[in-house]
Parts: C-alpha cells; sequence; structure tokens
C-alpha cells in the first residue's frame, strides 16, 4: 500500500517517519495531554506503557494493510509533534478517511493544514483514491479549519454523536473529491 512512499512525505516545515515505539515518549507527550485527546478518539494515555502499547497496535494496523501511520516531524527542531494516519479503506469505491493529531504546543502553527495536504496529494496521486473523508467533532474547530483549508466540504451533520464530559457533540463529516 506504498507504506514506504507515505512515510518518507515532505512538506515546508514538517516531513513524515515511520511510527515507531522508540518515539514513545514525545507521542506520550500528546497522547497523555487532556485538551489533545479530548476531541481526537483516541483514549487519554495515563502512562507511556499504554502509549507504547497504542504505538504497538498502530503499527499491527499498519502491518494489516489496514491503515497508514506516521509521526509528523517538525523539521526545524526535529521533534515529533503528531501522528498522521489513512484508515477506513473501501479499496472497491476508492476512498479512505484522513485523520491527525498534534501536540497542543503545535496548533494554529500551519502544520496540521500541511499534513493534511501531504496526505491529500498522497492518497489521490499515489494511491489513486477518488475521495477521502473525515470526521470532525463539532467542538474542535481548529479540525474544521485545517480541513477547509485543504478543499474539504462539509457533507453531513450526525447531531449529538458524541458525549464528552458531560457534553453532546454532533459529528461533522467532511470530504474531498479528486478531480481530473
Amino acid at each position: 500500500m506504498n507504506k514506504s512512499m507515505f512515510h518518507e512525505l515532505q512538506g515546508k516545515d514538517i516531513y513524515f517517519k515511520q511510527l515507531s515505539t522508540k518515539d514513545t515518549k514525545e507521542v506520550h507527550s500528546y497522547a497523555s495531554n487532556e485538551d489533545v485527546s479530548r476531541f481526537i478518539g483516541w483514549q487519554l494515555k495515563q502512562t507511556i506503557n499504554d502509549t507504547q502499547a497504542y504505538i504497538e497496535e498502530m503499527l499491527r494496523r499498519e502491518e494489516a494493510d489496514t491503515h497508514l501511520y506516521a509521526s509528523i516531524v517538525h523539521k526545524e527542531s526535529d521533534i515529533v509533534i503528531g501522528t498522521a494516519m489513512i484508515f477506513n479503506f473501501d479499496h472497491g469505491a476508492k476512498h479512505a478517511e484522513v485523520g491527525y493529531v498534534f501536540h497542543n504546543d503545535y496548533w494554529g502553527k500551519g502544520y496540521g493544514t500541511e499534513a493534511v495536504t501531504l496526505m491529500t496529494n498522497f492518497s489521490f496521486d499515489i494511491l489513486n483514491l477518488r475521495k477521502l473523508h473525515a470526521r470532525v467533532i463539532s467542538g474542535n474547530p481548529g479540525s474544521v479549519g485545517v480541513l477547509e483549508k485543504n478543499g474539504f466540504v462539509m457533507e453531513g451533520r450526525l447531531k449529538d454523536f458524541y458525549y464528552i464530559e458531560g457534553v453532546y457533540y454532533d459529528n461533522l463529516i467532511f470530504s474531498k473529491f479528486f478531480k481530473k
């Protein structure tokens, strides 16, 4: 599934590399952060061992060819600042879902937009997908902005889909089609 190419994507300020348990400490710095985990669909990782086990699970999924994962690295500091993923592949219909998570120290700096651009180009140009979609919790306007800057449009809304910390949130469904 072109894993090696996904792990080598390069942007202006970030690059992707293969997810590795060697980066557990850096991944734990955002996987254990309540502000980060609140709206991403990952359960908060309480211990470094929880984070390592989750990385190992992601690696198993990638080995089974059901998911693509990459660590997102800040070029200037060479620090892992997030995780990029392409998953929920439907090879017959030629579509998949994209996701991303970043350490909150790197929010609002354009890295999310750059990561989604890299994943979108890779998905359409290399994987030959026809459509990408993303699910976003309505309480996460930053993620909505990242998708909209990349030309994704909201296709649907599932009302009161998530219940987080005593509050209901909608599930916003965004998509982007390949244009020839």
